[in-house]
């Protein structure tokens, strides 16, 4: 016989979780009592938000399931930022709420929360468990669920009294859940019917999304784009599937794409879509999006398919097992004029700033952190234009290696996923988050939780006084009206607050940059430290990031000077 709470340990084990995030409270008390006796590693963090950011950043790292723990009410209803955002980019998650006793559900109790009516929108799935017996079961599915088909969150809501109530339930390893049967291979017809149009195709192009990482489907499109000559673009959530120091490619594409990208969706004849979901911040002007193409869209969720734009050639499926299928369909092609104009493109419209420029810029800032780790590093960043700089200015040649809420734009999400990050690959990697002095402020508290558990995170802040993306579309929409985005105090009075100074509050090595001749060696210094390090460069604060493309604009309609 066992608890219910001896089972979520034994459970947790099973699914092979070594580490798990959150915050404890009265009605989890029975759980964290059995866990003390467990070799699962706790890390204590100090708001629950902070603890699905961990989980997150630790499952999109290693390619594992994250996991997290808190109580009720207030610790439920704190994950759901968190649940959204991996519920958004498709990242597997499983989150363990503590709930008050049954009896007590809809009584208005203490801490009591409708967590399943809360989170139902954010998750993928979600269990109210109302007996121990089923909770060997539940935990086995909800793993499963999470990191099959498109991976997603689930919610596993636990009352105290079936924590603490007694079962010899046990599950036999075997998850048979009805209704629920990703599909995998892809059909056979279907693989033959793209490999053909490839095959035909002048102009073909790869549009690679977050589904081409998370599928671990990287070495399978690289081969696929070099055997066929197909230049590869990806989205913000695919940087990483296919190298960007290749020719072929495009870098990333959509609103604040590369020219070459945009250009080459809008004159490409095929267009094949690799784990991709067509967002409104790739489309553009969705009416003109690839006009002149054939629209293939390979997906292992059925229900993106044909939801934003319609696919010619849909195919379901595991997009690892579709591209292998796909490889040995294709034939070696030249495509020598499709790549010159591709190539001119990119020579004639590079990603470019004033490199003359007095003031410290930040992609500037940005081309350092390549520099110094040799391009050797996991980025996980905010949400703003610093996140479009790291897209633009840091190069990513393996999958993983770029981490950054993509679907819902979560500010706050950079600190707490770079140390789930650090946890889940170890103190050996090189783990870097960049962050603006808005977002960083969202969860600045995290940081403690490095230090004590020597996660030895590097933290570049990129201050510009201002709410810096909202500031550019106020500056270039808003008859620069600068309402409610402006950080720094009036008058020049210096910057609050010292973020050197909160940084040494936390027990962190703290540095501040002002100049370009300061930059490199502030960030060797902080690399080289055994401890956290937090890198405030005080950047100029009203620059902008281009190209971009207006809102309600064609791809073609690109701003992508300085002017």
């Amino acid at each position: 016989m066992r608890t219910g709470a001896q089972c979520v340990i034994d459970g947790l084990r099973d699914a092979g979780v070594d580490t798990l995030f959150g915050i404890p409270g009265g009605v989890v008390l029975d759980i964290f009592a059995a866990m003390y006796h467990s070799p699962l590693k706790f890390i204590l963090t100090r708001h629950e938000q902070g603890a699905t950011h961990m989980a997150d950043g630790y499952a999109r790292a290693t390619g594992r399931v994250g996991c997290c723990l808190v109580t009720s009410g207030p610790g439920a209803t704190n994950t759901v930022t968190g649940l959204a955002t991996a519920s958004m980019d498709g990242v597997p998650l499983v989150c363990i709420t503590g709930q008050v006793m049954s009896s007590m559900i809809g009584n208005d109790a203490f801490q009591e929360a409708d967590t399943m009516g809360i989170t139902r929108a954010v998750t993928k799935h979600n269990y109210l468990v109302k007996s121990a017996d089923d909770l060997p079961r539940i935990i086995a599915e909800a793993f499963y669920i999470a990191s099959t088909g498109k991976p997603g969150p689930v919610v596993i809501d636990l009352p105290k009294d079936v924590q603490r109530a007694a079962t010899a339930a046990v599950f036999d390893g075997k998850v048979n859940i009805r209704g629920y049967k990703p599909a995998v291979e892809g059909h056979p017809r279907q693989i033959v019917k793209l490999a053909r149009a490839i095959n035909r195709a002048k102009r073909p192009l790869l549009y690679a999304g977050g589904g081409a990482v998370a599928g671990d489907a990287a070495a399978e499109l690289t081969a696929l784009a070099r055997k066929a000559a197909i230049p590869v673009t990806t989205t913000l959530m695919g940087l990483g599937a296919f190298p960007e120091t290749d020719p072929l490619a495009l870098r990333m594409l959509g609103m604040h794409g590369t020219v070459a990208a945009n250009h080459a969706v809008s004159a490409c004849d095929l267009l094949i879509s690799i784990g991709a979901r067509f967002d409104d911040r790739v489309t553009g002007k969705i009416s003109e999006f690839a006009p002149r193409a054939l629209k293939a869209h390979v997906d292992i969720d059925p229900s993106a398919i044909d939801k934003n734009v319609a696919a010619d050639i849909p195919v379901v499926g595991h997009v690892k097992h579709v591209l292998r299928g796909l490889l040995d369909l294709v034939e070696p092609v030249e495509r020598r004029e499709w790549l010159a104009q591709v190539s001119d493109w990119q020579k004639t419209y590079p990603l470019t700033y004033d490199r003359n420029s007095a003031e410290l810029l930040p992609q500037y800032v940005i081309e350092q952190i390549y520099e110094v780790t040799g391009g050797d590093a996991v980025i996980v960043t905010d949400v703003g234009q610093h996140q479009m700089w790291a897209a633009h200015f840091f190069k990513y040649t393996r999958p993983r290696t770029f981490l950054s809420s993509g679907g819902l734009g979560t500010m706050g999400y950079g600190l707490p996923a770079a140390i789930g990050a650090q946890a889940g690959l170890g103190s050996g990697r090189t783990v870097v988050t960049i962050s603006g002095d808005g977002s960083i402020q969202m969860n600045f508290q995290e940081l403690v939780v490095a230090v004590e558990h020597k996660l030895p995170v590097k933290a570049v802040i990129l201050n510009n006084g201002h709410l810096g993306m909202v500031r550019q579309w106020q500056e270039m929409f808003y008859n620069r009206e600068y309402s409610g985005s402006v950080l720094s105090q009036p008058g020049g009075a210096p910057y609050l607050p010292d973020f050197v100074k909160l940084a040494e509050a936390h027990g962190a090595l703290g540095l501040r940059v002002t100049s370009r001749q300061q930059v490199a060696p502030a960030l060797r210094k902080a690399i080289e430290t055994d401890r956290p390090a937090v890198v405030e460069c005080v950047v100029k604060p009203n620059e902008n990031v281009y190209p971009m493309v207006p809102p309600g604009a064609s791809l073609t309609e690109m701003i992508h000077s300085l002017a």
